[in-house]
């Protein structure tokens, strides 16, 4: 049986908790992040189009800092990555974490230091291997056996490369089961419960060039409690341990990756860093006396819950269908700019941002502009009777695998990034033109 949920009442579509926390609202139903009003941005810039706030970006960094200062924050670069932010992560101390020559070449190109870059993925390409290596990664992380002898010939004579092993610890973990990572039989990582694991390492410490610095698991995305964590600590420590007995190697490092979760809507649970960090220590260092072992340098890799709470998705409404049972508002974005709702059922909490109205609430469901039956970015929400075309939408909590998600569906293209900080916005990434996609297709 389907269970439609509620929609929220108007105290909760006021409430600003899952918003940045330089949102302010203004006279006449305006909001301002960052010291700048979202209608203004809408005005200045077009409709869709992303909103960041530098500040809030900054702040979760700090935060992540402060919890884990004897560890390594690597930011994922998965969740949203640009040149700028790439030097705001940077500049408030983070290591990075990418899955793609793209990503690590922009992120070099923009100066970050390429020993403080961990590449991982499921299935890494050629091009990814040699950029890796010829712009000097700090570590790679091996995902399959057949990984461990041709990154060990593309070394060369130039090694040793470090590496880590992703082991999948059999822990259950996250919101969505398109985004649980840390059980067997999918496609990350190797299994810590039919001996993968052992036997990939066992194969790696007897390559020369390449250097086993440590273990690396993710066990899932949008977590938002720490026991999965605790529990992976526990069995990761337990294969050092074995990895020791076996062999006599002494691993330094242990990755926990990230998937730490946060609230989309009011009144949802968000992980806590400084609680994650209080209870992996705990774990950490009670396992390794069990075991004999010194503790390893902690690494993790937060990416959503430093960038998502720090984004706004504004959107002009097209259309509105008032039926029965519900109303209809589509937006001039969707899927090809959000397509998480589709993907994993993400409920977001959009609001009308720009003008004040004392209409009713009504339980209404926010479309794309796509012709899938299926773009829907926000089902069951609360929005004034009175919705219009032409009304702006704000939708919170936007920052995350949403520009690096979109695509070019029905050619709409994709929307620009605009920074805001101080009172000030200004263009991160432009929005995709039509002569982008023409300038794409060479043929007659």
């Amino acid at each position: 049986m389907t269970v439609t949920a509620a929609p929220e009442t108007r105290a909760d579509a006021d409430d600003l908790s899952v918003w940045p926390a330089s949102a302010r609202r203004l006279p006449q139903g305006g909001l301002a992040v960052g010291g700048v009003s979202l209608a203004e941005i809408a005005d200045r810039f077009d409709t869709p189009v992303y909103v960041l706030d530098e500040g809030e970006v900054r702040a979760r960094c700090r935060t992540y800092r402060d919890a884990f200062p004897d560890a390594d924050v690597l930011y994922a670069a998965k969740a949203f990555l640009s040149r700028a932010m790439v030097r705001w992560i940077d500049e408030e101390g983070l290591g990075l974490d990418v899955c793609s020559a793209g990503e690590l070449e922009l992120a070099v190109t923009a100066g970050f230091p390429a020993e403080r870059v961990l590449l991982h993925g499921n299935a890494k390409s050629p091009h990814d291997v040699e950029a890796a290596l010829r712009l000097g990664v700090g570590r790679i992380v091996i995902d399959s056996p057949s990984e461990i002898a041709r990154l060990a010939a593309a070394v060369g004579t130039g090694g040793p490369q470090k590496v880590m092993v992703r082991v999948v610890p059999g822990i259950m973990a996250g919101g969505h089961e398109k985004i649980r990572t840390g059980t067997d039989d999918q496609k990350f990582g190797l299994s810590l419960t039919d001996g993968s694991a052992q036997h990939a390492i066992a194969r790696i410490l007897s390559q020369p060039r390449l250097e086993l610095t440590g273990l690396h698991c993710h066990i899932g995305s949008q977590i938002t409690e720490v026991k999965p964590y605790v529990a992976a600590v526990r069995r990761m420590v337990g294969l050092m341990a074995r990895v020791r007995d076996a062999h006599g190697a002494v691993l330094s490092e242990l990755d926990m990756g990230g998937g730490h979760g946060v609230a989309y809507r009011p009144g949802e649970a968000a992980l806590d860093p400084t609680a994650l960090a209080r209870r992996l220590r705990a774990e950490l260092v009670a396992s390794c006396a069990a075991a004999g072992l010194a503790v390893p340098r902690l690494a993790i890799e937060p990416g959503r819950a430093v960038v998502g709470p720090a984004g706004v998705a504004l959107y002009r409404v097209l259309a509105v269908k008032r039926g029965a049972a519900r109303t209809f508002v589509a937006v001039d974005g969707g899927m090809s700019d959000n397509p998480r709702p589709a993907l994993y059922g993400v409920r977001y909490a959009p609001r009308l941002v720009g003008r004040r109205s004392a209409a009713e609430p009504c339980a209404a469901t926010v479309v794309g502009r796509h012709c899938e039956a299926g773009d829907v970015l926000a089902a069951d929400v609360s929005l004034p009777e009175d919705v219009r075309p032409g009304d702006l939408l704000a939708v919170p909590v936007s920052g995350a695998y949403q520009l690096s998600m979109a695509s070019g569906y029905n050619m709409v293209g994709r929307p620009p990034v605009v920074a805001v900080d101080g009172g000030t916005a200004r263009l991160l990434v432009r929005r995709e033109t039509l002569q982008d996609f023409r300038s794409r297709d060479v043929g007659d």
